[in-house]
């Protein structure tokens, strides 16, 4: 008896001892971070930024996948029912992790049991953009336009279930207005159509549209966020163009699949927390409009149990629904 317990002892330890190993060796192959939308959007942009930064910190490749539809869940989903090995990360979104929750009838995961919360990266406003053609350059000739035109006037979203989408939807409701909802598979595939005119505004991430803007192909009608955004110092909020409580801002944030050793998490938000503590990576976020974050996985976890409350009581309110 005695002898039996020795060996399953000795046994407990060397298997310890093989995971403090495995440990220590992390990462010892690529690592791949699925993004749930197409590339060139905002979500694809935070990605490749952190996959850049842990490249060069762990001395691994890291790629970027991207895997959009159904406003970000079939991404998701994949990431959920990934081996929890910490090969395979999430940039997930407000979207992925609040608003569709209760957006859609069924979902394929559950938001807090199948993740591990990694770190929040980014928050960033949407900004009301159109084409510079588009007679409309507030919020008070928009909604003036689109009572005339009696739900023709159309808003392009990334996807069903986004903030984009629900910025659009909110808009509708505050405002009085119907304008026609026309989603696509991310940012990058809406956003030639907006700036032809083909769909008339879209409520997109500032990341996403602040190239353009800046160019000359889109203009910025208003922001989102309940404050005016540091790089677009000009353009008023919604709330203050005459729908006061509007605020419809996004986020970013990197998971795991559930059950991904706490040692793997907690190194990875280490490197991500140290990342946008720099200043090239404050830097960069600031000309893009967003805001660096960086918290530790259970912040990162309050967090979003705190987004879906809030925008669960949205999405009521709006009537909204994707399926």
């Amino acid at each position: 008896m005695k002898s039996l317990c020795k060996r399953a002892l000795l046994a407990g330890l060397g298997a310890l001892s093989l995971s403090a190993a495995a440990f220590a060796q992390y990462p010892n192959k690529p690592i791949k971070i699925i993004v749930p939308f197409l590339a060139g959007g905002t979500t694809d942009i935070m990605a490749r930024a952190v996959a850049a930064d842990l490249q060069k910190a762990f001395g691994q490749a890291v790629v970027v996948e991207n895997r959009a539809g159904a406003g970000g869940n079939i991404g998701a989903d994949a990431v959920a029912k990934s081996a929890p090995d910490g090969y395979t990360f999430l940039m997930g979104t407000v979207g992925t992790h609040a608003i569709n929750m209760a957006l859609y009838t069924k979902m394929p995961y559950d938001a807090v049991k199948d993740f591990a919360p990694v770190s929040l990266v980014a928050a960033v406003p949407n900004i009301l953009v159109a084409t510079p053609s588009f007679p409309v350059n507030s919020v008070k000739e928009l909604i003036d336009l689109a009572k005339k035109e009696d739900g023709k006037l159309t808003f392009a979203s990334s996807g069903s279930g986004t903030s984009i989408h629900l910025s659009g939807e909110l808009f509708k409701q505050l405002a009085g207005v119907q304008m026609t909802h026309v989603p696509y598979k991310g940012s990058s595939a809406a956003l030639p159509d907006v700036m032809s005119g083909q769909v008339n505004v879209m409520f997109d991430n500032a990341p996403s549209v602040m190239p353009h803007i800046k160019g000359g192909k889109l203009k910025a009608v208003a922001v989102t966020s309940g404050k005016r955004a540091p790089a677009l110092p000009n353009v008023p909020t919604i709330a203050e163009s005459g729908l006061p409580g509007f605020e419809a801002s996004s986020w970013f944030g990197l998971l795991a699949p559930a059950g991904t050793p706490k040692e793997i998490v907690d190194k990875v938000s280490a490197q991500i927390q140290k990342m946008l503590q720099t200043p090239e990576m404050k830097e960069r976020l600031a000309s893009q409009g967003a805001d660096g974050v960086g918290n530790t996985p259970e912040q990162f976890a309050a967090h979003i149990k705190t987004e879906i409350d809030k925008w669960a009581k949205v999405v009521k309110a709006s009537g909204a629904k994707a399926d």
